[in-house]
């Protein structure tokens, strides 16, 4: 996935430089077809001084080119989430890690980012799906993508969940209304901002099910994840993403504010406590 962004950001620097491919072969002195590799992410690992050699070309300097070198660099080596390789069908630990923010809609469930372990446990143990000995290390490493958050440079979360998401009772409803109240405290960290959709807020552009919106550093082009119920899909075209991008805004619009979206919460944990 690193080397898909970096040869995404290439792509894109090109097209801003008014190059062809085989200009840029011309003035670097390669073959047009290592050109056309480092764009289409047809190289293994991509080297340094290749990538220096294209950013100088391009003129990109200051931040921007410490970012696409730094890139590079991650391209070549192993994944930090790599011990949980096996759990994860997608990069998205790396993704949440790299994005500059993250947009999110989710129609059923409490976002991943924010949910407690019991909360997680009962979503992996629903449907029997997860091997039984499975499910800790998943609760562990759901819990350890938080992390994101409490990282300077780490992503701003903003994050739109559905009012039917509160209401679903998963694992029963004390898990409910503890998941509820510590929704309520992350809306107080620095980095998240917390909108609920309320029921009576009636047909929107989300309908269609979560996803969520990861924007990187310039020039990378965004990442939308789509889950499906069998693995997470990771799509990268620009018109999807900008379509994405309109209908993350149509929901948000309709979204009750920080204030009004709290008290929401704070009364549908009430609502779990009475039937606890």
């Amino acid at each position: 996935m690193r080397r898909r962004r970096l040869s995404a950001a290439l792509r894109r620097l090109r097209a801003e430089a008014g190059l062809s491919s085989p200009e840029v072969a011309k003035r670097l002195g390669w073959s047009p077809t290592k050109v056309t590799r480092a764009e289409r992410n047809e190289w293994r690992r991509p080297a340094v001084k290749d990538v220096e050699a294209i950013l100088t070309l391009y003129g990109v300097e200051g931040e921007e080119r410490a970012h696409l070198l730094s890139l590079t660099e991650e391209a070549r080596g192993r994944s930090d989430w790599h011990k949980y390789a096996d759990l994860f069908t997608g990069p998205l630990p790396d993704l949440e890690a790299e994005a500059v923010r993250i947009h999110s809609y989710e129609a059923a469930v409490v976002p991943g980012l924010l949910q407690t372990p019991d909360y997680a446990s009962a979503i992996f143990e629903s449907g029997g799906i997860v091997p039984p000995e499975d499910t800790q290390r998943k609760v562990e490493s759901r819990m350890a993508r938080r992390s994101v958050l409490d990282v300077p440079n780490g992503p701003q979360l903003i994050s739109v969940i559905d009012e039917a998401a509160l209401r679903r009772v998963v694992g029963s409803p004390k898990v409910m209304a503890e998941q509820l109240r510590f929704l309520k405290g992350m809306a107080a960290h620095y980095k998240v901002t917390l909108l609920v959709v309320p029921f009576d807020a009636g047909a929107h552009t989300a309908l269609d099910g979560a996803f969520s919106l990861l924007e990187f550093p310039s020039p990378e082009p965004g990442i939308v994840s789509l889950s499906t119920g069998v693995e997470p899909l990771y799509v990268e075209d620009e018109a999807y993403i900008n379509r994405h991008r309109v209908i993350f805004e149509g929901v948000h619009n309709l979204a009750l504010d920080p204030k009004k979206s709290l008290d929401l919460i704070e009364s549908t944990a009430a609502d779990h406590d009475k039937r606890a």
